[in-house]
């Protein structure tokens, strides 16, 4: 298992020292590129065709259709050739649109005549940052291997502090590391050694809704077909596939499609933390007995998640403030021992066919008590803020939580808002999301799809040396869904109404229809018992005080429940946890 780094110089032979400085192996000639051999991941390469040179984290899931294009434009690549080298000849031969017509989970850092060229996949399975210092362009898929390049000499990116508390994630292209960005899903960028940077969007969801008086059946029966073939390309070949099953609707199609689908076993796995909290371990137990799954239950205790969320925390290369983390990790490893190589989720559903965290901001529109019209409308302004106060994490909180240095230095920074406006407030232009449904799931897919849910999904499974595949992410169902007439995914009170009618046929009707209730993860329970002596201490120590982002009179009231936290709300206590730990495990100060 590898990541990989890549550089690149006016002079070669300075990229090559520049790779070689953060202790990387690096070949005396050529390309300054090289696999990140102490970190967990799927990185190949380098390899070459048509004068090009790259490395990358490829999983393609369309290898026939990339293979026949090639062959129709004269350049048929070997049909042994990696995942990488093809992803590369597609680029190289069809430019934009070999990408465009790719389907997988990829991160691609390309040598050529020009420069740099750093390509991520339509969704942001796989992610890839970049930097720049002593003339040099950096890229990498681990941020670790950034912060130790001795040239970028980087420190703490305070703005990224108040997104994370505001997200519970990175939500855009900035990280915690100052000078250090993510390039975007959908986006190849280009880096010219002189130090220049263009960017060109080959893929972005469009609302082209072509008949909005058709027969909802038609959607419904379109998903189906979609969703069978989305699966079918992600069940491994001639090997038994697991199943991250919660009880929930999206995973339980997933698993029953897996099992529908592969000729080979299929295991599901689910978490409890405890007979006496509420859980959906019914729900998941009848999906596995209907679809006839190995089915495991994996017990997670308050002590676990106290002794391993550190660990946890150092694996993502963005912090991520899910208490479901370390039992995330804990499935990746029960996976893992159980000898199998993928594993998929249901992870999509929500932000791509609209789930009930939307309906605060449905509710906001319809009392806010003007017409959304122009950009100028305070209307439309509003909408950004309310989103932000939507998630109920520390957005409100900030001015009581941070120091007042912290808030002099984030005084003139940009605000969080310009991470959801562009969604929420589209510009004109031709495929604009003009339903407010639409906006919202646009803004999920690119903001929590890409920047938490499928990064936290890879960062893990990847430590364990699996694939986590998540067939509702596809780019052909994304384009689907936004396809659908929007009052067919929000049918009055169903969410979610076309994809479980897509798959009614497959799966018992108090699974499809009972509405999404989620498993409660005891946040209060673990920070008032096994976590409560490691959070006063990594919280009001000498180095939380050093780094002097938190007033500690805050953060001693929340760990005492007082304050303006509304019940179950130890989430926001459990954010800066999250922070302090990954700050430390990135030797941040």
């Amino acid at each position: 298992m590898a990541r990989f780094s890549a550089f690149l110089a006016a002079d070669p032979q300075h990229a090559r020292d520049q790779l070689a400085a953060t202790g990387a192996s690096v070949r005396p000639e050529g390309p300054a590129l090289a696999l990140v051999e102490d970190e967990p991941g799927h990185a190949t390469g380098p390899f070459t065709a048509y004068g090009r040179t790259a490395v990358g984290e490829v999983t393609l899931h369309n290898r026939p259709e990339l293979l026949a294009a090639l062959a129709t434009a004269g350049a048929p690549a070997p049909p042994g050739c990696p995942d990488g080298e093809l992803l590369l000849r597609c680029w190289a031969r069809l430019g934009t649109d070999g990408i465009r017509a790719a389907e997988g989970m990829f991160a691609l850092a390309v040598h050529e005549d020009a420069g740099l060229v750093l390509i991520r996949d339509h969704v942001g399975a796989r992610t890839l940052f970049y930097a720049r210092a002593a003339d040099c362009w950096a890229a990498s898929t681990s941020l670790r291997a950034l912060r130790r390049w001795p040239a970028l000499d980087t420190g703490l990116e305070l703005a990224a502090v108040r997104s994370f508390l505001t997200f519970a994630y990175l939500p855009g292209e900035e990280t915690l590391l100052r000078g250090v960005r993510e390039v975007l899903p959908g986006r190849c960028l280009r880096l010219a050694s002189d130090g220049t940077v263009s960017e060109e969007h080959y893929w972005e969801p469009q609302e082209l809704i072509e008949d909005d008086g058709a027969p909802p059946e038609r959607y419904a029966l379109r998903l189906r077909e979609l969703l069978e073939e989305a699966t079918a390309r992600r069940l491994p070949e001639a090997e038994a596939v697991g199943v991250l099953l919660s009880g929930g609707v999206d995973s339980s199609l997933v698993t029953a499609l897996a099992a529908k689908l592969h000729a080979h076993p299929v295991h599901t796995y689910s978490i409890s933390f405890g007979d006496e909290l509420p859980n959906e371990l019914g729900y998941s137990g009848l999906v596995a007995a209907h679809c006839h799954t190995r089915h495991r239950v994996l017990t997670v205790s308050g002590t676990a998640v106290a002794a391993r969320l550190a660990e946890a925390a150092a694996l993502l290369d963005s912090p991520v403030g899910d208490p479901l983390t370390v039992p995330n990790l804990m499935l990746a490893e029960a996976v893992a021992g159980d000898g199998l190589n993928v594993v998929l989720n249901g992870e999509g559903g929500d932000p791509v066919f609209g789930g009930p965290k939307n309906l605060p901001m449905l509710v906001h529109e319809m009392h806010r008590g003007d017409v959304a019209g122009a950009t100028g409308d305070p209307g439309r302004a509003a909408r950004t803020t309310t989103y932000l106060r939507s998630y109920r994490k520390c957005y409100t909180d900030l001015p009581d939580l941070l120091t007042a240095d912290a808030l002099d230095a984030l005084a003139t920074a940009p605000e969080p808002e310009r991470f959801v406006a562009p969604y929420l407030t589209p510009p004109a232009r031709e495929g604009r999301m003009d339903h407010l449904l639409n906006q919202l799931l646009h803004c999920n897919l690119r903001t929590k799809g890409a920047h938490h849910i499928l990064t936290k999904v890879e960062r893990l499974t990847a430590s364990q040396g699996l694939q986590g595949r998540a067939p509702l992410f596809d780019r052909r169902v994304v384009d689907h869904a936004f396809a659908t007439p929007p009052r067919w995914k929000l049918n009055g009170a169903v969410e979610k109404w076309v994809l479980k009618e897509a798959v009614r046929d497959l799966l018992p009707g108090t699974v499809v229809d009972r509405p999404k209730s989620g498993m409660r993860v005891p946040v209060q329970q673990w920070l008032g018992g096994p976590l409560r002596e490691l959070a006063g201490d990594l919280l009001l120590g000498r180095e939380a005080r050093a780094r002097g982002l938190f007033r500690q009179d805050t953060v001693r009231a929340w760990m005492r429940g007082e304050g303006a936290l509304l019940p179950r709300q130890g989430g926001k206590l459990w954010l800066v946890l999250t922070l302090e730990l990954w700050l430390r495990a990135y030797d941040i100060r």
